[in-house]
């Protein structure tokens, strides 16, 4: 599949030039006046200088994310990291599908994140604003202490805490405007009409001949999108600081409306830590973090895309149903498809869900013997979720026949009601041994640690009844629940689950260097769950990495060029437990069939799967090499990195008689990161820097359950040899244009073909077109990910601006396709189709009840390559000696555009698509990433 070439091309160029070499971006107010070489990361379980490891950790300022407008800091990651890919979803609250160097197992995706020691599956809970750094670890040495939670990658963040000093109080607030930036081409009334009495001519049918009724031109986007949508947020913090005790304290509110009407997410978010230094070695400490959300009752923009434009919203005809929704035309989708307004109107605010977080912390340190370091951590995590809704009842208008018809056919109100609760605790006891003898410098940690999990949650739902003498349940939210007295008892169901997992861990971990020049770093971690089976529960993992500092031998002293230069490696054994049950020892018992017992029936209840006695966690083998360097005064910085990850013993759910769990098959993900940067200073007043990445990664099945297996998800096939996810189908090589040509062509074995259908290609040379004939059609991986910023300062005016793009990917479009015999509305493109021999050989005729034109083939494939402007931000920090005066330590006043401009290939909201590790890159078009304007402050006292 050949790529077009994106419409600004050149812009491409520049990502050869002006990266950081450690992945870290400059903050957006400041250009930093040396190289970071000295600074110090979070690396599991402590902190270590950046110049003694041996992997490749990268750290993010939390100034980079504290002023954008996302609520989910892990939103503002993109094109920041090298090796780092995150896809963002522009739906109010929702988490971004985040991987680091690619897909390497089939459960599972998303990296792990700890948030202050804690382990957490997102961090949607956290303030950005409270965010003091986050750093990337991506290699084996870095990432094998954390043993079965290592293999997808993690990400650490450390949230702000108290300092030593004045007190402060520091006030944030932003406003911002949304649109859309892209959206996908649809045919409006004129194209719909044409297209769909053509559809009706080839099927030997009449002209539909009730346009005189239905003759609106309706852009159903439109109708149902939310215009001017806004988003807010403000925060405050106080902190005040001694030698004795450290405390802080934050407050952050933030609301944002979504894309279509009613979408509306309100967050309430709040932060303590006190630290306190009790004698010369003894301290100790307490905090918490809490969030209360608010969440969006969230609607797609499907039916928009496929309700028929000819009509409109709502019956303007002056009469008896004057103002009611219309309903779509019977003959054209009224039965699959409802009045989009109708649906966002009518069930505006009635579901009312809601999220509570709470995850109190505290910990006792004490130095004793020298050299020795205990540290006690307890970390509780509660997490509660709650939700009640209703769906009305409601009349719409049926204009062919003038009457009036419940709106979806339904006569009876209904109630739903959940919640869920999560609550995790977690502990961990750490001994650091830390000593430097002579040219010898040495950190040993050894550590113990329990997590603690209960999960339940509960589900049910309810009619009213006609019976009932108080009537329908009415649209109000005092009575949306399962007990209420419209409520018929009979219809009331309820569900529950629940489940507790286990593990105990043991670890430890050595940083060694010698005469600073030579560093040697290992991990070892044995976990234990309770997931597994009895007997087989325990697993080891291990890494070992080294690393030169070339630049501090002899021969590289006073060279005049390069600053510093380390060369790097690593290579380690990590785990997954991503998995889709709790207990493989111990399965549950489902419903597999009906027995009869005295002329009665029974449900017969078998095993959901059978136990598998030695199944294990996957493990991930890794290593990595590469190369850190500084040249021209630090001024230019480089570094390169080779990565190969492949995991093995996947864990496979085999459907057979019994199902099964068994570990088999591999996956391999490998590529290189490279990143670079310039910054420089031109005279005292004006500075400036240009930084970025670029990543290339491939993915391929390496071999699965036995030879010759494959399994398919979706249009994605799982089959040894190919890229994960790869997309499977046949390749299109023209349109059969006439008889002559289907005569002349190989026989199509999959459906009748007339004029105007795909002609596939013969793969296998058989002779004619089969099911053999499929092979991979696409890669949803791209080929390589970019990002770059630029930014400048001048006597404390600033500008900053970062960009993102993917190269080599495809999309599979997964809507417009005429996937379904309903007649839906056309994309735009369908107005090319063919007509008459040499039309068209890529469209084909217009007939939606052809089901050989619907085969997954190359015509559903896009190119996904796409360049962005990711944000741009200008702004001043006001003179600190100026603003002094008003009592003010500082002043900053910003103007920020997010997702200013997208250039791609893709006929959709967004060129991006997350999913799952199996299925992900699927165009179903997506939900607009918006463009967002906003204005901001932010003012220290």
């Amino acid at each position: 599949m050949k790529h077009k070439n994106l419409k600004y091309p050149t812009l491409i160029a520049v990502l050869y030039f002006g990266m950081n070499a450690y992945g870290q971006t400059t903050p957006q107010d400041t250009i930093p006046k040396e190289n970071k070489i000295e600074e110090v990361v979070m690396i599991g379980y402590g902190t270590a200088k950046k110049r003694d490891l041996t992997g490749s950790i990268a750290k993010v300022d939390g100034a980079e994310v504290a002023d954008k407008p996302a609520s989910n800091p892990v939103n503002s990651l993109q094109g920041k990291v090298a090796g780092l890919s995150v896809v963002n979803s522009g739906q109010p609250g929702s988490q971004a599908d985040v991987r680091i160097r690619g897909t390497v197992t089939i459960n599972g995706v998303n990296p792990v994140y700890i948030v202050d020691g804690v382990f957490a599956n997102n961090i949607d809970f956290l303030n950005p604003a409270d965010i003091e750094s986050m750093e990337i670890l991506k290699d084996p040495s870095s990432l094998a202490i954390f043993g079965s939670r290592g293999a997808n990658g993690a990400i650490i963040v450390t949230t702000k805490r108290g300092k030593a000093g004045r007190t402060s109080v520091s006030l944030s607030s932003s406003i911002g405007i949304k649109s859309l930036d892209n959206r996908p081409n649809i045919t409006n009334a004129a194209g719909f009409k044409t297209l769909f009495n053509e559809d009706l001519a080839n099927q030997g049918l009449p002209a539909y001949n009730q346009f005189n009724i239905f003759n609106a031109d309706t852009n159903w986007i439109d109708a149902i999108r939310q215009k001017g949508g806004a988003i807010q947020q403000h925060n405050v913090t106080i902190a005040n600081g001694s030698d004795k005790n450290r405390m802080s304290f934050s407050f952050g509110y933030q609301k944002e409306d979504g894309s279509i009407k009613y979408e509306e997410y309100e967050r309430l978010t709040m932060k303590f830590n006190d630290d306190l230094k009790i004698t010369k070695g003894l301290r100790a400490g307490f905090g918490f973090t809490g969030s209360y959300a608010k969440l969006p009752q969230l609607r797609s923009f499907s039916s928009a895309l496929n309700a028929t434009p000819i009509v409109s919203p709502v019956n303007n005809n002056p009469g008896e149903f004057f103002g009611l929704y219309n309903s779509l035309p019977q003959q054209i989708g009224a039965a699959q498809i409802g009045n989009p307004l109708a649906l966002v109107e009518g069930h505006r605010y009635t579901q009312l869900n809601k999220d509570f977080q709470f995850n109190p912390n505290a910990y006792l340190e004490f130095d004793f013997a020298k050299h020795f370091t205990f540290r006690s951590n307890y970390f509780l995590t509660y997490r509660n979720g709650t939700g009640r809704g209703y769906e009305p009842i409601f009349d719409i208008y049926i204009p062919e026949s003038n009457t009036v018809s419940p709106y979806s056919g339904r006569l009876l109100s209904t109630v739903n009601q959940f919640e869920n609760r999560d609550l995790s605790f977690q502990q961990n006891q750490l001994l650091t041994y830390k000593n430097k003898f002579g040219n010898h410098d040495l950190t040993l940690m050894a550590g113990f640690e329990t997590i603690n999990r209960e999960y339940s949650s509960m589900s049910g739902n309810a009619k009213s009844s006609l019976s009932n003498p108080l009537g329908q349940m009415p649209n109000n939210p005092r009575f949306w629940y399962l007990n209420s007295d419209y409520v018929d008892p009979v219809t009331r169901a309820v569900n529950t689950s629940q489940y507790r997992q286990k593990q105990v861990s043991y670890f430890g971990r050595m940083l060694y260097s010698y005469n600073n020049k030579y560093m040697l770093n290992a991990s070892l971690r044995n976990d234990g769950s309770s997931m597994l089976a009895p007997g087989n529960r325990f697993s080891w993992f291990w890494s070992v990495g080294g690393a030169w500092e070339v630049s501090k031998e002899n021969f590289m002293k006073d060279n005049g060029v390069v600053d510093y230069l380390k060369i790097k490696g690593s290579y380690g054994d990590l785990g997954n437990q991503f998995t889709p049950y709790s207990y493989f020892g111990y399965p549950v018992y489902v419903e597999g069939g009906t027995g009869v017992f005295n002329g009665n029936l029974y449900p017969a209840f078998v095993k959901q799967y059978e136990e598998a006695e030695d199944l294990t966690w996957e493990h991930l083998k890794s290593y990595e090499f590469g190369f850190e360097s500084t040249f021209l005064k630090k001024r230019l910085s480089l570094e390169a990195t080779y990565y190969n990850k492949r995991t093995e013993n996947l864990l496979n759910y085999v459907i057979g008689n019994p199902n099964f769990f068994m570990n088999s098959g591999s996956i391999e993900a490998k590529g290189f990161e490279f990143t670079a940067g310039w910054k420089d200073n031109i005279g005292e007043n004006f500075s400036y820097f240009f930084n970025g990445n670029l990543t290339t990664t491939k993915t391929k099945v390496l071999n699965t359950l036995e030879d010759g297996y494959q399994t398919f998800y979706g249009p994605a096939i799982y089959k040894a040899g190919l890229p994960v996810g790869a997309f499977y189908g046949y390749e299109v090589e023209g349109i059969y244009q006439s008889y002559a040509d289907i005569l002349g062509s190989p026989a199509s074995t999959i459906g009748d073909v007339g004029p105007g259908d795909f002609k596939y290609r013969d793969l296998n040379g058989d002779g004619k077109i089969t099911p053999d004939d499929r092979t991979m059609i696409g890669n949803p991986t791209p080929d390589f990910t970019y990002g770059f910023s630029v930014g400048a300062d001048y006597k404390g005016f600033f500008l900053n601006a970062d960009f993102y793009g993917v190269y080599g990917n495809e999309v599979f479009r997964d809507w417009g396709n005429g996937s379904s015999f309903a007649p839906f509305n056309y994309r735009e493109e369908r107005l090319d189709r063919w007509t008459g021999p040499g039309t068209s050989n890529w469209e084909p005729r217009s007939f939606s009840g052809t089901a050989y034109n619907r085969e997954n083939s190359t015509y559903m494939i896009e190119d996904g390559s796409f360049f962005r402007i990711r944000n741009v931000q200008v702004g001043y920090n006001f003179d600190r000696e100026l603003v002094s005066r008003y009592k003010l330590q500082g002043l900053k006043l910003y103007f920020n555009v997010q997702n200013l401009k997208t250039w791609d290939n893709v006929n959709g909201f967004t060129p991006e698509f997350g999913g799952s590790a199996t299925q992900f890159g699927v165009n179903t078009s997506g939900y607009p990433n918006p463009r967002i304007v906003s204005f901001g402050i932010n003012a220290t006292f």
